[in-house]
């Protein structure tokens, strides 16, 4: 598309706490090949206490398209909403803080867009790093078929229609057919959006010629945590509209579950301990099979700790979707925080 015909974009970014990264970040959307009169960046900050909000004051400073908003509510659909309302622009991109994106990637998504007139969203997907050695096992287990199944916005290599693109282009119209982000999502929201998206007859394009840096975690404690939430909160996607999306992601509580009923059964009759046993070696084959994929693609020094790695996605994910059935559809909610008491940071 030649730079007069191509419509203004508004770039959103959800972020709380994000000094580490945030710079960094900002500095790669303004580095964008896209008409810098056809571009704003609304940085939603949830109140961060790190420094963070006084490095995005100094690059609004420096640069006007930069603009800094508050988010009181701290959590990240909150966030979206109040840059969705702010924006200008006729299409709106989400980055979040601790990502890159290269000088091509805005006017290739919103080219892609148009493109594609039958598509609501499209994007490209994730080339996920990080740093240190722990980060770099997260950063290559999160690219395999054993750590996110096939999840095409991790895996790349790909062009066509998908359940879901990581930073796509949206319509802005999209808000007046299926309503904002939901409130009520701590984590998913974007799952749960794009789950109304494909309900409302929307379609979303992913182009293997579009892609992003996405910042993986660094530590065993922090990837603990990140997929015990998303297993929890996709219970409350499958709560609300009756129906899991895609089916790796109900996998990890499957596989929960069949070890645990697998244990409880053998107090009753020893044969199931037998099948729990053969189940637990196919696992250990698997985990074992991921550590050698990993091996032969970044080094064989992280193929060591890449079983424990996958161990923790799978347990995580699973542990956190049964808590989430114990918490949202057993107990219905019941002594839960309020959205708006947790933190934003992912």
């Amino acid at each position: 598309m030649a730079d007069e015909a191509l419509p203004f974009v508004s770039v959103i970014m959800p972020i709380r706490n994000e000094t580490g990264f945030i710079e960094r970040t900002i500095r790669s959307i303004l580095n964008n090949d896209y008409p810098p009169d056809k571009m704003e960046i609304l940085v939603v900050d949830g109140m961060s206490d790190d420094g963070t909000r006084e490095i995005v004051e100094k690059l609004c400073k420096a640069d006007n398209r930069v603009k800094l908003l508050n988010n009181p509510a701290r959590i990240q659909a909150a966030a979206m909403n109040i840059g969705i309302k702010t924006c200008r622009g006729e299409i709106f991109i989400r980055v979040d803080g601790h990502a890159e994106i290269p000088p091509a990637f805005i006017k290739k998504s919103v080219e892609c867009l148009y493109e594609h007139s039958d598509a609501w969203i499209a994007g490209g997907y994730w080339k996920t790093v990080s740093q240190g050695y722990v980060g770099k096992v997260i950063a290559a287990a999160t690219q395999t078929p054993l750590g996110v199944g096939n999840s095409r916005g991790r895996l790349g290599n790909f062009d066509g229609w998908v359940g879901g693109v990581p930073y796509g282009a949206h319509h802005k119209w999209i808000v007046e057919k299926i309503g904002y982000f939901d409130e009520e999502f701590v984590r998913s929201e974007d799952d749960e959006f794009n789950m109304r998206v494909i309900l409302g007859g929307g379609k979303m394009w992913m182009s293997n010629s579009i892609w992003s840096t996405y910042y993986a975690r660094r530590s065993l404690r922090k990837l603990w945590r990140q997929y015990f939430q998303d297993g929890f909160w996709r219970i409350k996607v499958l709560q609300k509209h009756r129906r899991p999306g895609a089916v790796r992601r109900v996998v990890p509580l499957l596989f929960v579950l069949s070890l645990i009923i697998l244990i409880l059964a053998g107090f009753f009759w020893y044969g199931f301990w037998w099948l729990l046993l053969i189940e637990l070696t196919l696992y250990a084959l698997a985990l074992i099979y991921g550590a050698v994929d990993i091996g032969r693609k970044v080094g064989w020094k992280y193929s060591c700790l890449a079983p424990i790695v996958f161990a923790i996605i799978h347990f995580a994910y699973g542990l956190g979707s049964l808590w989430g059935i114990i918490r949202l559809v057993v107990l219905k909610g019941r002594g839960m925080r309020k959205p708006e008491d947790l933190p934003l940071s992912r």
